[in-house]
């Protein structure tokens, strides 16, 4: 039991549910190393949504809104982290969902599945081809879901993957916590945020923004910006963290 007047409660609490999820088989055993990059890059913002985060996650918002067929991929962390999450964006952005692995079993791809139906997220289901330019399980996807989607949302994502789907013509978004990483570098737009944070963020955006922002947001859109201010905002950080 972790007790709830732990400065690092809530660090401790995802800690245990990643593992947990790990041990049920939804998270693979380097999904954990991920998360822990992740981790060490959140304690560098603050735990906080920086600015520049709010920006990305409204223009994310916007982004969604202006799609043609939206879909969000979900690998096992972001199951096991933000399931309820996932379902409240994909209620309020009406996008589909698909599940897709770097580690795919079918046990794997059945347990995660089975963890968002649980949470109320409707998943696309069906045979997997192999779409997308990879040499790897990343490129078993669902015609109608990834293989057909202008735009992509994909917390947590692999740099790879994200560099194949951008040159097969498709919007990427991404949640990054790391504003150096491949994946952030490549991305239409990345959010340099924690996952938990982030989608709340983007699905509140989506019934809040007018036409005028939103098409303001796109116009303006610039990834590379956004990731060097997300770096000043951390190297600020750091500089003041022990006045």
């Amino acid at each position: 039991m972790i007790p709830q007047d732990h400065p690092r409660y809530r660090s401790l609490v995802v800690r245990e549910r990643l593992a947990e999820a790990a041990r049920d088989g939804v998270v693979s055993l380097e999904g954990l190393t991920s998360h822990g990059r992740g981790e060490a890059f959140d304690y560098l913002i603050g735990e906080v949504t920086m600015p520049s985060a709010r920006t990305a996650e409204r223009t994310a918002a916007a982004m969604i809104r202006a799609a043609r067929h939206p879909v969000i991929s979900v690998n096992g962390n972001t199951a096991a982290l933000a399931a309820d999450e996932i379902a409240a964006l994909q209620q309020a952005s009406h996008a589909q969902v698909e599940v897709n692995l770097f580690h795919r079993t079918e046990e794997r791809m059945k347990k995660i599945t089975a963890l968002l139906l649980e949470h109320d997220v409707d998943v696309l289901t069906g045979t997997a081809e192999r779409l997308i330019p990879l040499s790897h399980d990343r490129a078993w996807s669902l015609n109608e879901g990834i293989g057909s989607a202008d735009l992509v949302l994909v917390p947590l994502e692999d740099g790879d993957r994200c560099e194949a789907l951008i040159a097969m013509g498709k919007q990427v978004i991404t949640v990054d916590l790391n504003p150096l990483s491949r994946t952030a570098r490549t991305a239409t737009l990345t959010i340099v945020d924690e996952v938990t944070r982030a989608l709340p963020a983007v699905t509140a955006a989506l019934s809040d923004l007018t036409d005028d922002e939103a098409a303001g947001l796109i116009r303006h859109l610039d990834n590379h910006y956004l990731l060097q201010t997300a770096i000043s905002e951390i190297a600020t950080r750091l500089i003041h963290a022990l006045d």
